[in-house]
C-alpha cells in the first residue's frame, strides 16, 4: 500500500498583503520539505487573505493575486522546493461565462487553488459549492468551479476540494468516491463559533465515509476584521476514525504519514456528481516507501480546549489580530472598575502584553470609591498602565452652558469620557478599545459617542451571562497556574452599575441579566418572533419590553465598532435588519 506523507500548514495569512503571505507559504513549505513531506497544503485564499469582501471585485487585486501566484511557483523552485507539489488558495477569474449566478461574463472572480509543481502552476480550480449565507457572501463575489481535481502523487490518486464543498451535499464529496480517490484534501477558513469543532469533526468523518476515502481538512487561523480563524486542522480515515487533529488557535505544520490505496492503472476521466468534469494531474505515479529507521509522523491529537477556554482565546486572538494587522502596537481602554472593561483588560494584556495596554479611569461625582480602588487594583494585578482624570470640572463646564436632566445630563458624561478616550488615541496612537457587551448592544443600554467610541469590540458578541462566565474562568485558570488572578473580585460580585447617577444599577433599566439573555439569545441568535417565545415560557410582559428595547435600537448598533464573533449570529455581518421598520412581531 502506498505511503504518502503530508503537511497541512495550518497558518495565519492577512489579507491583500500578498508578498508576506507567498513568504509564509515558502518558509513554511521548506519547514515540510525538510521533513520528508510529500505533499504539502496551504488554507482557502492563503495567498491573498479571507474574506476579500469587495476586494474581489478589483480586476487589479484578481491580477496582482494571479501574478503572485506565477511568482510564488518559481520561487518556490529557485528554493530548492519545487519537487513537492503545494497546494493553496488564491484569488482568479474566470476563463469563460458562468451561466449560474444570473450569467457571469468571463473574467468573473473565483475562489480558486492552485498546485505549483517545478516552478509552474500545473492545476488550477475554483470553489464548486459557494455559501452565501451568515458572514458569507459569496454568490456576491464569484462564480463557482466546474471539475473535480485530481492529483496523482506517489501512486495515490488525491481528490481536491475547498471549505464549502464538505459543508453541502452533492459535489466534490460523491465524485471523489465516483473517480476511485484515496485522499480527499480540502483547504479551508471556516470561522470560529462556539461548537464548531464538534460540528466539524461530525461533518469530516461523514463526508470521509461518503467519499469512501481518507480525509484531510486543513483549517485557517488567525483573525480578519470580526471572523477568528480556530484552526483545529483534522484527518480521518475512511471509516471517520481520527487519525490526525491539529492545535486549536495556533499555528502548526501538520504532518501525518498515511497508508492510501494505489490509484488505479487507468487515471479516472469523465463526469461525475453535479455534473463535475474530472481533471486529472500525474505529477508521480510511484510510491515510495518509507526507509527503514527513517522518522514516522503517525498522528495524534493535540489537547482540546473547553468551550469556555476556546471563547476566552477566540476574544484574544480577535484583538491581536486586528491591533497588529492594522498597524498598531497598542489598546486604549476605559477603566470604570466593572466586570465589562475589566475582561476586556484582561483579554488585551493577554493578546498583546500588559507593556501594550493603556487605562483611563474617568471618575465623576456619581463615581463610588470601590470602583476606583477596583480599576487601580486592576491594573496592579495585570501591570497595565493606568492615569486618572476626573470629568467632574468638564462635566460641570457642560452644565453651565446648557441645561441637561434625566437621561440628557446621564449620557453627557459619558460622552466626555468617549472624547477624553478617542483625545488620547489621537495623541499617542493608541486604538480605543469599546466594552460593550452583547446584552447592552441588544437593547441598546449604551451612548453612543460615548462608551460607544473605540476601533474595536472584544467582547460585542459576548451576552452578560457569559462576561461572568468567561471573568470567572479567567481567573481561575490563573489560579491553577499559580498566578495573580487578573479581574478583582468586586468587579464579579458587585451588582453592575453605569454609574451615572446615585445609586443606579443596571436592573433600574433592564431585566436580570439572566432572564433577558434568554430572551435574547432567542429573538436575536435563533430568530424566534415574540408568539414562540412566549410559547417557550417566557412572560408576556417581559418578552414584549425586550423586543421593542432590540427593534429600537437597531440604529446604535450600526454605529457600533467592529468586533470579535463567536456566536452563530454577531451584529453586524450576520444579521443585518432594517433600521426603519414597523414590523414588532
Amino acid at each position: 500500500m502506498p505511503q504518502l506523507r503530508i503537511a497541512l500548514n495550518q497558518i495565519d495569512s492577512s489579507v491583500g498583503d500578498l508578498a508576506a503571505n507567498a513568504d509564509a507559504v515558502l518558509r513554511w513549505t521548506g519547514h515540510a520539505v525538510e521533513r520528508g513531506a510529500h505533499l504539502v497544503a496551504f488554507p482557502e485564499m492563503m495567498l491573498t487573505g479571507y474574506p476579500v469582501e469587495d476586494l474581489a471585485l478589483r480586476a487589479s487585486f484578481v491580477s496582482a493575486s494571479r501574478e503572485a501566484l506565477d511568482g510564488l511557483a518559481v520561487r518556490l523552485a529557485e528554493a530548492g522546493l519545487g519537487e513537492v507539489p503545494v497546494v493553496l488558495g488564491y484569488l482568479d477569474r474566470s476563463a469563460e461565462e458562468v451561466r449560474v449566478n444570473a450569467g457571469l461574463p468571463a473574467g468573473a472572480p473565483q475562489n480558486a487553488a492552485a498546485v505549483l509543481h517545478r516552478g509552474e502552476v500545473v492545476l488550477t480550480f475554483a470553489k464548486h459549492h459557494l455559501p452565501n449565507y451568515g458572514v458569507f457572501d459569496e454568490f456576491r463575489y464569484f462564480v463557482p468551479g466546474a471539475t473535480l481535481p485530481v492529483l496523482r502523487v506517489h501512486g495515490v490518486d488525491v481528490a481536491l476540494a475547498i471549505c464549502e464543498d464538505l459543508w453541502q451535499d452533492g459535489g466534490r464529496v460523491p465524485a471523489a468516491r465516483a473517480a476511485g480517490a484515496g485522499l480527499l484534501l480540502t483547504i479551508n477558513a471556516s470561522p470560529y463559533e462556539v461548537h464548531k469543532d464538534d460540528t466539524r469533526l461530525g461533518l469530516v468523518r461523514r463526508r470521509a465515509q461518503e467519499a469512501g476515502c481518507a480525509l484531510a481538512y486543513l483549517a485557517m487561523v488567525g483573525g480578519q476584521d470580526e471572523l477568528v480563524f480556530d484552526g483545529d486542522s483534522i484527518v480521518v480515515d475512511r471509516d471517520g476514525s481520527v487519525l490526525a487533529r491539529g492545535p486549536q488557535f495556533a499555528e502548526e505544520c501538520l504532518l501525518l504519514d498515511l497508508d492510501l490505496p494505489a490509484a488505479a492503472a487507468e487515471p479516472p476521466s469523465g463526469p461525475v456528481a453535479d455534473g463535475l468534469r474530472i481533471d486529472h494531474l500525474t505529477l508521480s505515479s510511484e510510491s515510495e516507501p518509507l526507509a527503514p529507521g527513517q522518522v514516522r509522523y503517525p498522528g495524534g491529537e493535540a489537547e482540546r480546549l473547553g468551550d469556555t477556554e476556546e471563547m476566552y482565546q477566540a476574544l484574544v486572538t480577535g484583538v491581536r489580530a486586528y491591533t497588529r494587522k492594522n498597524g498598531f502596537r497598542s489598546v486604549l481602554i476605559g477603566l470604570s472598575g466593572g466586570i465589562d472593561s475589566a475582561l476586556c483588560a484582561a483579554i488585551a494584556c493577554d493578546a498583546l502584553g500588559p507593556a501594550n495596554v493603556y487605562g483611563l479611569s474617568m471618575p465623576s461625582r456619581y463615581s463610588s470609591e470601590h470602583s476606583r480602588d477596583d480599576a487601580v487594583e486592576l491594573a496592579r494585578r495585570t501591570g497595565l498602565d493606568l492615569r486618572t482624570v476626573p470629568v467632574g470640572a468638564m462635566f460641570d463646564a457642560y452644565m453651565s452652558a446648557v441645561e441637561l436632566t434625566g437621561l440628557a445630563e446621564e449620557n453627557l458624561q459619558s460622552r466626555l469620557r468617549g472624547t477624553l478616550l478617542m483625545a488620547v488615541s489621537n495623541q499617542e496612537g493608541h486604538i480605543v478599545l469599546a466594552p460593550g457587551n452583547k446584552s447592552e448592544l441588544a437593547v441598546g443600554y449604551s451612548t453612543l459617542y460615548g462608551d460607544s467610541v473605540g476601533a474595536y469590540a472584544p467582547i460585542k458578541d459576548v451576552y452578560k451571562t457569559g462576561v461572568y462566565q468567561l471573568a470567572r474562568w479567567r481567573n481561575e485558570a490563573a489560579a491553577r497556574r499559580g498566578e495573580t488572578p487578573p479581574i478583582p473580585e468586586s468587579s464579579i460580585t458587585k451588582p453592575p452599575s453605569a454609574e451615572l447617577r446615585p445609586g443606579q444599577v443596571d436592573t433600574d433599566s433592564l431585566p436580570d441579566y439572566d432572564q433577558l439573555d434568554r430572551v435574547l439569545e432567542s429573538y436575536v441568535d435563533r430568530d424566534l418572533g415574540r408568539a414562540e417565545i412566549i410559547a417557550a415560557g417566557f412572560p408576556e410582559e417581559l418578552v414584549t419590553r425586550v423586543l421593542r428595547l432590540v427593534d429600537a435600537a437597531e440604529y446604535k448598533r450600526r454605529q457600533y465598532p467592529p468586533g470579535t464573533k463567536i456566536s452563530p449570529k454577531v451584529f453586524g455581518k450576520d444579521r443585518r435588519l432594517p433600521i426603519t421598520s414597523g414590523w414588532r412581531e
